[in-house]
């Protein structure tokens, strides 16, 4: 199983939509947190070691996770999806653009660990 955690600023609608998505994908294990303090569920040193790809939404999540969690990623494989903070948890839109840009990243999905 390919461990993925996707991380926004707050862990309330990209990052838990992402985590959702992908949540029954073949071969990987999801969690989500956010860059916030104040994130529903806070990226954490224990997070961002179990992960072994980390997908944020924007280039300004990556600033802070390496400025926060640098030394935890080494072998890290750290991705920008570029997706902007406008859209609701679960949004058809949004939805659409994970489906997009994630997979290519994933294990493909007829492999079955």
């Amino acid at each position: 199983m390919k461990r993925v955690l996707f991380v926004c600023s707050q862990n309330r609608l990209r990052s838990p939509t992402a985590e959702q998505v992908f949540a029954d994908y073949p071969g990987v294990e999801c969690s989500s947190a956010g860059t916030n303090r104040d994130a529903k569920n806070p990226l954490t040193p224990e997070l961002v070691e179990w992960a072994e790809i980390i997908f944020v939404m924007e280039k300004e999540h990556r600033v802070k996770l390496r400025s926060k969690f640098g030394r935890y990623l080494a072998n890290k494989r750290v991705i920008c999806l570029e997706i902007p903070d406008e859209y609701e948890f679960m949004d058809p839109d949004l939805v659409r653009l994970l489906r997009a840009k994630v997979p290519p990243f994933l294990p493909p999905a007829h492999a079955r660990s």
